[in-house]
């Protein structure tokens, strides 16, 4: 009789270890947040590119936090680029449209490393061929340098013809910050509207 006790003892201490294992591991589950998968490159936790103060087109001096609450996505280039500089605003335009009223919530801002030629009245005529809501920053001839080591970006002059008919060389891809004002991703050159619109909407979300 005693085995038989001792048995069921056993049996049930045992279902308890179980159910209370079951439940501790189904807790844990729940509480934690699956990690988002995104198309670009996640550089989450970057210790660049965190901020900056630099003038728009308009003269108003821009800094991250102006943009709370949207997904801001940041790419340098200027004017007078043949392909890839516009190719990355229109692509941007269609991915705000592609958001459909989300899009509301997308700020695009276009840094030039050009400012030497890149003036405020030329900026400002160049980002309303995109859209209305794109800014265009300036960062002043001799801080140039500066602000394109805070964002580990590439860029360098390619002498022309004449002094002024120079080209410039510079990265291609783009930074992307949450809602909170954090760097993300970093999407290159070329992954085309949709792909990026649905980063831009896994981090809205």
């Amino acid at each position: 009789m005693t085995y038989f006790s001792d048995l069921g003892l056993t049996r049930r201490r045992l279902g308890a270890a179980l159910l209370g294992a079951f439940l501790s591991g189904a807790f844990l589950a729940g509480c934690s947040e699956k990690k988002p998968m995104f198309s670009s490159i996640d550089i989450t936790g970057a210790e660049y590119g965190k901020n900056f103060a630099l003038p728009d087109q308009d003269g108003q001096v821009r800094r991250l936090p102006d943009f709370a609450g949207k997904v801001v996505v940041v790419f340098f280039g200027f004017t007078q680029c043949p392909d890839v500089c516009p190719t990355t605003l229109a692509e941007l335009a269609e991915v705000k449209k592609l958001l459909g009223k989300d899009g509301e919530r997308l700020q695009a801002l276009f840094v030039t490393v050009d400012p030497e030629r890149d003036t405020p009245t030329l900026l400002k005529a160049y980002m309303a061929n995109f859209d209305p809501s794109f800014l265009a920053l300036r960062p002043a001839p001799e801080s140039l340098e500066a602000v394109a080591k805070d964002f580990k970006i590439y860029y360098r002059k390619v002498p022309g013809a004449t002094p002024t008919s120079y080209t410039m060389d510079h990265s291609a891809g783009s930074y992307i910050y949450d809602t909170k004002g954090q760097l993300r991703l970093f999407t290159q050159y070329g992954s085309g509207a949709s792909v990026l619109a649905a980063d831009i909407g896994v981090l809205m979300r």
